[in-house]
């Protein structure tokens, strides 16, 4: 991967469906941030037309729907999203190799048919609103990070670019899946800011230091006096 500038790092979570106040702050961060992120959220209110609203304000956008179902259906519903042109889109690791592998070779197969870019496909690995106390709850063995760098080597395996995982776990995933699997990093909080709903956190400049490419952030930035500002701080801070 090409070394990123601090900004294009930074990837705009915008936790809303108010179209007008996604688009407004879509184009406020234009040139502060690498990206916009919608998710479930926005997606289950306004759906592709609210998605291109949002794109015209600013074109590099996270689509984050977490497919997880059959191989066949995640094909299809990638083929589906695919005339969207987002940069990058997630699926459950949880779903398996064949469900992986059917979401990469659908993102390449589209890409070729309508001629675009191909997507970033990585996969979500255990979210960061979950610790060790969680994943007993749910039936897994493992701790957090072993789990997590298990997960992240099967779908290097399967095909997918890279994962969603915490700041905790970054060393242990480059290490085990190497410097050009891409790792796109929720639970960052800069300084000064609270944690939230997130139980495994890091600062911006600390995860980009671990070796994460692309740091997910939300109310740091959209609950700021200055959305901008607060952008401009990070990739100072991302930067120091």
């Amino acid at each position: 991967m090409d070394k990123l500038k601090p900004s294009e790092r930074i990837l705009c979570a915008l936790d809303t469906t108010d179209v007008n106040e996604a688009c407004d702050l879509a184009k406020i961060l234009g040139p502060h941030v690498g990206g916009i992120k919608l998710g479930l959220e926005f997606f289950g209110a306004h759906g592709p037309q609210g998605f291109r609203e949002v794109a015209k304000a600013h074109n590099n956008i996270f689509l984050d729907l977490k497919l997880h179902d059959i191989p066949n259906t995640v094909a299809k519903a990638i083929h589906a999203l695919m005339p969207l042109r987002p940069k990058i889109m997630t699926v459950h690791t949880a779903g398996g190799p064949a469900m992986m592998s059917a979401a990469a070779d659908a993102a390449s197969a589209a890409a070729q048919d309508i001629r675009c870019e191909r997507p970033i496909i990585v996969g979500v690995t255990i979210l960061t609103s979950l610790d060790g106390d969680d994943l007993n709850a749910i039936g897994y063995q493992d701790d957090v990070s072993k789990q997590v760098v298990k997960l992240a080597m099967l779908a290097k395996e399967s095909g997918l670019d890279g994962v969603v995982c915490s700041p905790h776990e970054i060393r242990l995933i480059k290490e085990a899946c190497g410097e050009n699997f891409k790792l796109v990093v929720p639970g960052i909080r800069p300084t000064g800011s609270v944690k939230g709903d997130q139980k495994r956190v890091m600062s911006p400049s600390e995860a980009v230091e671990s070796g994460a490419d692309y740091l997910v952030i939300g109310r740091p930035i959209t609950q700021a006096a200055s959305p901008a500002d607060a952008a401009r701080m990070i990739a100072k801070e991302i930067n120091s």
